[in-house]
Formats: structure tokens, sequence, C-alpha cells
């Protein structure tokens, strides 16, 4: 059979050969070669002289012979006489030696397999033709894919495709062998797991002969789309083993998927011995082996450190120096509880305890709490019955505030979790055990194998995930206690196998649900006239729908409306993550173009690309507090795959949670455009309207009832696929706000302010430059501006203009320097008088770089200033730095490029500022003084960039408090120039939380259609808007191109270490590091607080952080000019105006979060300590990045005062203290 792959091959080449060399201009050959280009190039009419002209080049044409060899031996070879293109559409090209050997391997597989399967005589009569066309197919998949595949989830070629038939056939091939090799060498039942015999010959017949027809159906299987591709298939088949089996979570990657795997076999591996040998040993009523108590300890231990596992490797050493004491911990604690005997002498009545206690406190954390805090509580009520602070507030303006409904959810969620659970399964595992290894059982090495597998899988996913526990738990108790008692495996087992079946279960039901209510007939919308036929055509097929939503539940598969119609057909499995792609967001700005094309195109200046960074700012502000607010209950219950929908004034963003662990949650993040499609605005609308005003009663409108929803609302919102959870959830964000350039420059006069701020910005910055002196000394610079030194001298370029620049003289007909010193002569001094030393030539200076910036505005306007749109473009272009010298009289700035950096451009973008807040305050700025201070405080609080230039990113990322671009917008025809001013604040979002089997669902859909059917419709009418489904919402956070997100996040991890609120509610993480900082503080409180009793009778809090109130108290004041350095995040954020735009803050959210620590900063100068004595000031710094030495020089060369800088985690704070007399430096602390 080998040979007979490489025979076929060589027989078909051989046949196109001679075939080619028969007929050169045949069918076969221009079909295989002809592409649309050349089918429309034949429809047009030639006149018969172009004709004769073209026959020359057709016979020259014919005449080029292009040919591959293809050997046949070592010397012998034939040549196939195609071109490359013909040969591409008749073979694929393997790029790399591998992809041939593994071709190679695979086809003598499925030779060899299928060989075996006939020999064995499995298949007689026709079905022995099928079978050798499934062969030939999956032979032939590896010379020429199938491109698209129906499970193909990209577009273009895909090498993967390839190599699924094959793999599939052997899978399947292997798996017939087997199941025939058991049927016939078992020939009894040992193992009965709920009266059904696993190992009975029969059963072994049955699934051996469906997998026989399932292996005949791969022409439809393949064809429908059943079967992912190989990669998929494997992530999926560990992932699914990891969470049914091993009690794991979602993976975010194939190789995550595989590291989770083979952790948990490990896992299982280490403890199955113990176990084992526990087993083995004496059992008794009343005693239990110590062997089996540290079994139990190490198993909850362990199964606490898989549940905070994330399944991205990297973490691995992090997350085990944080677990490592409470891992300790946790074991030894266990297995005392399990060694006291306390599970075998109070039974049963400490089983119906644990029953109880996990009924009432599931039912209360996991029902009563999240519906009484819904938008609408159970669907009947107008408003939430538990509210929290920010409820009524117009606008949020601090951090969300911790509730008492929120404390109490997140300690019964840890006393249910990490107490109540745990106890429950070590009481099972001691009442089971030995009866599941007993040989009327399983045996001692199946039955612990069974021990420790069940109680692994019940310990992580009640770490992980307690949402759905207590209701699995109760029903296995009720159901194996009262109705089916005589069935029962035992308690351990039924958990086990019921804890499967109901995650089924629930799939099942979103399924159905989602289902019912898209296809709802009185709320249907037809977006097509495909849709209106398949309404009524679905209807008799309602049986067959609701099993095809079994199988999907089954095989955890999206159940997708075939071109978003009422017709449901079963897609391919898929991990939770669903769409396979390994996301690296690479966003385009001025560091990944060329130079040519921001000059000139300027890339990315579409809304959306630049619109994108607030959805990744967004997404660095939930993974900073995404986990802490859902276990706080911000979010309400929650689960592996769920999918949520975040909804404010401009800001619509997908959110879905893949991974879910025991404090981390793993999520993506996909923002929708701002101005979307109309479709997407009534989705939107449908999301945001409230639906308490509503007095409908079917027909009429007879009222409400006070404070519960109509008939209608209550009715409409139970047929719907989403919910409002929460209308008021608080995030930290931007607000935006941007004004048109145009409307703010229309008039001259508003020109001519504009270019006024440009002078004396440029003024400003190059009299405040530490680089001044050095300027004013070069002599390049000199002999260039020898002519500016003439009280005469006048620049009389055309580009000046009397209607926007003030100081235009109109007697020389340009600008003077004796005008200009009339109009900036006092700004000029006002600006030296600030400088300590000033020199003679900076007149000089400042009239030469004002008259190169005018000149080069008026360059970059094409010399049209008073046109606006060719103002607006000079101006955008000197926002942007392009700076066109185009002036001899300017080619003295080139002697040092910093002028135009560090002076000129941060001119003209700080002008823009200014020229904002003259509409507020027009006359304010005519003092000096004034406009000094306000360019000054800008400089510092405001970040003033492009949005292209990566400073503006990095700045919007490291949550500097205000931003200000100037943008071009060429999108869709428009043409215009917006000014963009964000403000750091707190921002308010709608939860809407949305039935994740519509999301899959939707998504499989439209790849579906766009990439297998091809569909290219822009208006098709599977986007239509659906407010039911919010079918064009989710279909546009599809992944580019099927769907058209401006943003998609990377898989982003959220841990609850870095949640303050939840650290102040449960404390932060106990680890080594933590824990020695806890004990240096303690100690150096103990010192302060007794020399604080010896020295003046103090006590111990005038001696700690507090003890600067002390120091304050004697005539200290606190700065409050420089407090606004304090920022969000703790990061400080002075020197981020336009003279530091290149150097943004320190991001305060970094990347990945596994653990919260105090954030440190170069310039922080630590933690101290401040008593105040009779006569000295003593001072004691905790932090290494502060020595004695430099608080000692700080006393000496401050005789007045002293400022001492001190930060407290994320706080920072400003000390002003006045010194006594003497300092002695015995009094100063390490």
């Amino acid at each position: 059979m080998p040979n007979s792959f490489v025979v076929c091959k060589l027989f078909l080449l051989l046949v196109l050969f001679i075939f080619h060399y028969k007929d050169r201009k045949s069918k076969l050959n221009r079909l295989l070669t002809m592409d649309t280009d050349l089918l429309e190039q034949q429809d047009i009419d030639l006149s018969p002289d172009l004709q004769d002209h073209m026959q020359p080049q057709e016979e020259a044409a014919q005449k080029v012979k292009q040919y591959y060899r293809f050997w046949i031996l070592p010397k012998l070879w034939i040549s196939i006489n195609f071109d490359r293109l013909t040969l591409l559409a008749l073979f694929d090209r393997n790029r790399e030696i591998l992809e041939n050997v593994l071709a190679v391997i695979l086809a003598i597989l499925v030779a060899f397999l299928g060989s075996v399967l006939l020999i064995e005589g499995f298949f007689k009569d026709i079905w022995v033709f099928q079978f050798c066309l499934v062969i030939a197919s999956c032979q032939y998949s590896l010379l020429k894919s199938v491109q698209p595949d129906s499970s193909s989830p990209r577009h273009g070629h895909n090498r993967i495709i390839a190599y699924s038939r094959p793999v599939y056939f052997c899978l399947c091939c292997g798996l017939i062998w087997l199941l025939d090799y058991g049927s016939r060498n078992i020939s009894t039942t040992r193992f009965r797991l709920y009266g059904m015999a696993f190992t009975n010959p029969l059963l072994l017949l049955s699934a051996r002969d469906l997998v026989i027809v399932f292996t005949l159906c791969f022409p439809i299987v393949f064809f429908i789309g059943l079967l992912p591709q190989v990669n998929t298939f494997v992530m999926y088949l560990c992932e699914q083993l990891d969470i049914h089996v091993f009690g794991g979570n979602a993976t975010t990657s194939l190789l995550a998927a595989l590291y989770s795997f083979i952790c948990s076999i490990v896992a299982v591996a280490l403890l199955y011995g113990l176990c084992y040998g526990a087993l083995k040993d004496s059992w008794d009523g009343q005693h239990i082996p110590v062997l089996f108590s540290i079994f139990c300890g190490l198993l909850v231990a362990i199964s606490y450190h898989l549940s905070r596992q994330s399944s991205d490797p990297s973490v691995l050493f992090e997350r085990l120096q944080s677990d490592l004491i409470v891992c300790i911990v946790i074991g030894v604690l266990y297995f005392a509880i399990h060694v006291s005997t306390v599970f075998t002498v109070l039974q049963p009545i400490l089983s119906y305890v644990l029953y109880a206690l996990v009924g009432t406190v599931g039912f209360v954390t996991h029902y009563v709490l999240p519906q009484l805090r819904k938008q609408l509580p159970w669907h009947c009520f107008s408003h939430p019955l538990l509210k929290t602070k920010e409820y009524y507030q117009f606008e949020v303006r601090n951090a969300a505030h911790v509730m008492w409904f929120e404390k109490l959810h997140i300690w019964l969620l840890f006393v249910e979790k990490n107490v109540i659970y745990p106890l429950i399964v070590l009481n099972e595992l001691s009442s089971s055990a030995k009866n599941i290894a007993s040989p009327k059982k399983l045996d001692t090495e199946l039955g612990a194998l069974m021990i420790t597998i069940a109680g692994l899988k019940l310990l992580r996913s009640s770490f992980s995930s307690p949402t759905c526990q207590y209701v699995t738990v109760i029903f296995t108790v009720l159901f194996f206690t009262f109705d089916y008692k005589s069935f029962t495996e035992t308690m351990l087992l039924d958990l086990f196998f019921m804890s499967i079946l109901f995650s089924k279960l629930w799939e099942l039901f979103y399924k159905l649900r989602f289902v019912y209510t898209y296809i709802a007939p009185w709320q249907i919308t037809w977006g097509s006239a495909f849709h209106a036929f398949a309404q009524p055509f679905a209807v008799p097929h309602s049986a067959m729908l609701f099993v095809q939503a079994a199988v999907s539940a089954f095989f955890s598969t999206p159940l997708n409306p075939f071109l978003g119609s009422a017709i449901f057909i079963t897609s391919y499995a898929r991990p939770v993550k669903f769409w396979e792609r390994d996301y690296n967001t690479k966003r385009v700005d001025h560091s990944n173009t060329r130079l040519a094309s921001q000059l000139d195109r300027n890339p990315g200046s579409d809304d959306n690309n630049l619109n994108s960074i607030f959805y990744e700012h967004l997404t660095r502000s939930l993974q900073h507090s995404l986990c802490g607010d859902l276990l706080l209950g911000r979010w309400g219950n929650y689960s592996t795959g769920d999918c949520f929908i975040l909804a404010s004034d401009y800001l619509n963003a997908l959110v879905h949670l893949i991974e879910i662990g025991n404090g981390l949650v793993t999520f993506q993040l996909r923002g929708l455009e701002f101005r979307g499609t109309y479709c997407q605005q009534r989705e939107v609308e449908a999301i945001t309207e409230g639906v308490e005003e509503d007095e409908g009663f079917c027909c009429c409108e007879p009222g409400h009832l006070p404070h519960m929803l109509s008939f209608n609302a209550a009715f409409g919102q139970r047929w719907l696929a989403w919910e409002v959870l929460v209308t008021k959830y608080v995030l930290e964000g931007y607000s935006i706000t941007d004004n048109s350039a145009a409307s703010m420059l229309q008039v001259f006069d508003l020109r001519k302010i504009l270019t006024t701020y440009y002078v004396k910005g440029i003024i400003y910055y190059v009299t405040t430059s530490p680089k001044l002196e050095e300027w004013l000394a070069n002599e390049t610079m000199q002999e260039g501006l020898r002519l500016c030194t003439d009280r005469n001298y006048v620049d009389v370029d055309p580009t000046f203009n009397p209607n926007i620049d003030e100081d235009y003289d109109h007697r020389l007909a340009g600008i003077s320097r004796e005008s200009f010193c009339m109009i900036y002569l006092n700004w000029i001094e006002y600006c030296c008088s600030r400088r300590e030393k000033v020199n003679s030539p900076l007149v000089t200076l400042c009239y030469g770089l004002c008259v190169l910036g005018r000149r080069a505005l008026g360059t970059a306007s094409h010399h049209m200033s008073s046109n606006l749109e060719s103002f607006l473009y000079g101006l955008h272009a000197l926002f942007k730095g392009d700076f066109r010298i185009s002036s001899i009289r300017d080619e003295w700035i080139f002697a040092d490029m910093e002028l135009l950096r560090k002076v000129v451009v941060p001119g003209i973008r700080m002008s823009l500022k200014l020229h904002q807040d003259h509409f507020t305050s027009p006359d304010e700025y005519d003092d000096p003084s004034v406009l000094y201070e306000a360019i000054t405080t800008h400089e510092e609080n405001l970040v003033i960039a492009h949005e292209g230039d990566p400073a503006w990113r990095s700045a919007v990322l490291s949550n500097s408090p205000s931003l200000l671009a100037l943008r071009h917008v060429m999108d869709d025809g428009t043409n215009e120039y917006k000014i963009i001013m964000l403000n750091k604040r707190y921002l308010s979002f709608r939860v809407i939380k949305v039935n994740k089997e519509c999301v899959r669902g939707l998504w499989a859909g439209q790849q579906q259609e766009l990439v297998f059917l091809r569909n290219r419709n822009p208006e098709r009418g599977s986007i239509q808007n659906a407010k039911q489904a919010l079918r064009n919402m989710i279909n546009s956070s599809c992944d580019q191109p099927i769907g058209y997100p401006i943003y998609v996040s990377p898989l982003t991890t959220s841990y609850s270490d870095s949640h303050e609120q939840l650290k102040e509610i449960l404390g932060g993480a106990i680890s080594l590091g933590n824990i020695r900082s806890f004990i240096v503080s303690t100690w150096h409180r103990l010192r302060k607080g007794c020399g604080a009793g010896c020295n003046s009778g103090g006590n111990i809090e005038d001696s700690d952080a507090g003890g600067g109130a002390s120091c304050t108290s004697n005539n200290a004041t606190i700065n409050e000019s420089q407090s606004s350095m304090s920022q969000g995040g703790g990061s400080a954020t002075t020197g981020q105006g336009p003279g530091a735009v290149q150097h943004p803050p320190v991001a305060a959210h970094p990347t990945t979060l596994p653990a919260a620590h105090p954030p440190t900063h170069p310039s922080t100068l630590g933690k101290i300590k401040i008593k105040h004595s009779n006569n000295f000031i003593q001072v004691q710094s905790y932090r290494q990045n502060w020595p004695s030495s430099s608080l000692d020089q700080a006393l000496s060369n401050s005789p007045d005062s002293v400022s001492f800088t001190f930060r407290h985690q994320s706080q920072l704070s400003l000390c002003a203290v006045k010194p006594c007399q003497t300092f002695p430096s015995p009094c100063l602390g390490s």
C-alpha cells in the first residue's frame, strides 16, 4: 500500500504530461491556468488591427517552454510542462522538509491501517468501495487539500487542514482495531458502574460499529465541518479532559493545554502512591490509617495550588512563592482535622450538617445576593433591592465604595470554598474510600486511581469556580438518598459523575434558551428573504433541533444559526478560547511605519485606529481590578466562558472570561467602533434604555405596582439572551472631549490668537531650557542670526500674513525686529526674570526662532494661511513634528536640532491648549505672570502629543491625568480636524451579561458563512440587528476580517492580589516577602514606640506614619500646590508637559500582575517617620533607596525649611517641616 501511493502519484503526473503534450490548447489546461483577470480579458472585443498586432506576441509566448523535472530514478527524469500557477492549482506546495516527511508518514499510516481493516474483513460488498474512497480522499488531501475547508478558522491557504483527514482516519482505524480486540479478548464483566458494565463485549462491539459508520461518513463529516483541524482538536481534547476529569481550568493556547494536562497527570501520579499504600493498610470502623490522612492533607494542598495556577507556565515560580506557606498550612491543618477521627465519630450527623451548610451558604451567596443586586431582581422589580453608594450619583468621582453586602459576599465565598467544600470532600473520602477499593467495586488498583481523580476534581473545581457546586451537591444527596438509593456508587463517585453531568446540563440549558429566544415568533427579525423562508421551514424539525442541542452540549460544540436564520446546525468542537489565533495586537504609530508614509499619507489616521488606545487602557484597568470585582460580586455570578458587555457613553466592549482560577481570571476584551453602524446603534439603545416606565399589560396600559415592572416589561425581559446586571460599575478611564478645530479657528482673530500663543510658547521654552547659554554661545547660530541683530532688520517672507501675525509691520510688509519687540519684549523680559542669569543676545535668538516657526507654519500651509483648510493642514503637520526648513535664512537651526524638538514643537503644541483656555477666560493671559504659571502648570500636568507618537500611547497607559492632541480624520469621505482632550477620572459602565452559547453560536455562524461559504455581502442578513440576541454587536466582535472590532486585546490575566479593596477585607497575599515586611515593620514600630515613651512620654501613634501629623501641628504646612503630583496608580506625572513628552511616566498597570507590591520609583525618598522633640526633629527612613547621607545633606542644605517626600503604598504626600537649631546625627535612623 505505501507503494500504491507513489505509483498513483506517478501515474497521475504521467497522464497529465501525455495529455498536455497531446493538446496544448486543451480545455483542461485552459481551465487549470484560468483566473478572473483572463476571463475578463476574453470578453473584450478587439478590432482586427489590434488582433493582428497581438498575434505575434501570442506566438512568441507559446514558444516559451516551462517545465519541471520529475525524478523517477536517480538518473531518470521526465519534464512536467506546467508553469508555477498551474502546478500550484494541482498540488499544494510544501514549504518545509518536515511537511514532506509528515505527509509521507501519514500516507504510509493511512495505507497500512486501511489494509489492516480490509484484511480483517470489517467491510463487505459496497462498503469496501466506500472505504477505499475514504482512503483515497485522505491520501489525496496530502497532495491537494480543500481550500477553504469547512472547519478552517481563517481566510486564505491553511496548511494544517491538509493533515486533518489522514490524522482522523488513523485515529478512527486504531480505535476500531482496539475495540474489536477488546471485544474478542474480554469475556467477563469485572467492573460495573451504576449497573452498567463498561467491559461488556457487546458494548465494545456496538462502539466499534459506531466508529466504523462514522469513518465511512467521512466525506459528509468533513463537508459539513464537524471535526476541527488537528491542533484545535488536541487543545480541545486536553482542555475538556482537564476540566471534567481533573477539575482544571480553560487554557489559552495549545502549549498551555498540554502543560495543564501534564501537570494534572503528574499530580495524580504523586497522590496515587499515597492512596494505594493507605488502601493496602488495615481499616476498621473507627480507625483510618495515618497514611490516608497524609494523603488527604496533601490532596487539599495540591488541589489548592493547582487551582491558583495559571495555564501560563512563565508565572509558575511566582505562584509557587506566593502559595508555598499557604499550601503547607492547609496541608497540615487538614491532616490534623482528618487524623482526629472527626469524620468517623460524628457520623452521620456531620454529613447532614455539612450538606445543610453548603445548601444554605451556596443558596445565599450564589442566588439570593446576586438577585438582590441585579438591576431588575427576578425580572419583577424595577430597581436593585441592594443598591451601591454610586447608584444615584449622576457622575462618579471616586472609586466604588465597598458595601456591607459585598463584604458579606466575599466572606461567605471564602468560607464556602476554603472550609465547607474541603470538609465535604474529606468526609466523603473517609466514608467511601474503602468501599470503592473493595473487590466488589473497583479493586485496590483502580479504586485508588478513582479516589485520587475524584478527590482532585471535586476540590479543584470548588476552589476555582464554586458558583454552581451547591446545586450539584444538594441534588446528588437528594437523588441518591431518597430517589435511587440502590444505584449509588458511594457519594464520592456520585458527586464526581454528577458534576460532569451537571456541567453538560447547564450547557444544554443555555443552548435551548438561546434557541428559543432567537426563534420566538413575536420578536424574530428577518434580515433577508432567506430568513423568511427558513422560519416556517424550521418548525417541523423542532425534534431534530432538540437532538442537535443535546449532542452539541455533550461535545461542547457551538449550535449556530445557518446564515443567521432559524435553522440551527452543529459546528465543530472548539476550546473555550474559541478563536484559533495567538493574539499579538500591533498598533500603527510612528514607531512601526516609514517616515515618508508618516509625512505624506499619515497611516492610521482613521478614528478606529486612534480610538483603539482607549480600549487598551480599559484592558489595563480591568487587569488591575476585574478579578477582585468578580469576587466582590459586582458582576454577578460568573463561570468559564461567560461573556459580558461593558457599555458607556462611547465605549462598548465585549469581555470574554476564558480561564477562571482561584484568585485569577484570564479574559479578552473586544472593543467595538465608537460610531457604529445603524444596527449597532439600535442594539446599544436596547441595552441602555430603561424599562421601568413601561405600563403595558397585553394590549392595555393599566400601570404597575410601585417598585415593580409591568407585565409586558417582565415578560419581555424573560425572552432576551442578555440581562443588565449593573448600571453603575465604576472603572478608571478617560473622559473624551473632541471639538472641531475648524470652528475654533474659523475667523482670522482666532487664528491670530493661536499664532500669538505660538510665539509666546517658543519664547517660554527657549528661556526655560537648560541649554540656553550653550545656544547663545554657539558660533554657527551667531553667524546665522547675524543679520537679525540689526535693529532695522525686517523679514519680508510672503508667508507672513497681517491677518494672523500680530507683530506684522504694515509699513515694511513683513515682520521686523522692532515690531516683534513692541509686542513680545515684555514677555521676554518676564521670562528672563524667572532665570538666574540672562545674556543679551537672547532677544535675537527669540526673534529668529519665532520667525522660523511661523515660516514653517506658512510652508506647511502651502503659503495659504488665509485659507482655513490650508492653515489646519499646516498646523497639524507642525503638531506632529513635520517641519520643513525651506528658507536659507533658517538653516542656522541645523546647528542644534534640539531647538526644534525642545522649543518649537512644544511651542506649537502648547499654543493649542492656551488657545482653548482663551475661550473660558479671554483676558486672563494678558498678565505675563498668569500666562507663565499656566504654561508651567500645563507642562507638569498635561501631556500634549500627536496620537501617532509612541509617547501618546505610553502616557495613556501610564494614567497621565490629562492629555491633548490634534487629530486629522480622513474616513468615509470626511476630512476634518479635531482637538481631542482626555481627562482621567472614574467612568460609569453598564454591565450586561450575554448568554455564552448565544455568543459562541453567532461567532461560529459568521465564521462558516464568511470563510467557507464566502458570503462577502456587507449587508448580509446575519449581521442585521436582533435586539433579543444582540446579533450585530456580537458578530461585530469577531476576529478580523470576519468581524470588525477596532481593538482585540491579548489574553490578559487579572489577579486578586492587585485589588486594593479586596486586600483590605481579606488581607494581602501570605508570602515570604510580605511576612518579612510585616516582621520588620512591627519591629520598627516597637523600637519607635519605646523611644517615644522614653524620650518625651509620647505614644506610638506620634512616632508612626501618623507622626507627620504631630510634626505638622507644630508650624508644619502641607504644600497644596504640589499635591497634584499624586495621581492614580501611584505614579508621579511631573515633567509630562510638551517639553517632556518624549519621557512618559512609568506604566502603573504592568502587563502581568502576579502579586500586588507597593510601587517604587527612583525619585522616591522612602517611607519616613518624623518625631518632634524639644530641640530637634528626629527622622527615620525605612527604605533602602534613601540613604542617611542624602537625608543629612538635605537637612544641612535647607536652613529655613526641609521638605520630605514619602510614599506609603500608592499614596504620595509632601510634608514641609520647619527645622530646629540642631540636628544631632545620632538621631537619624538607618
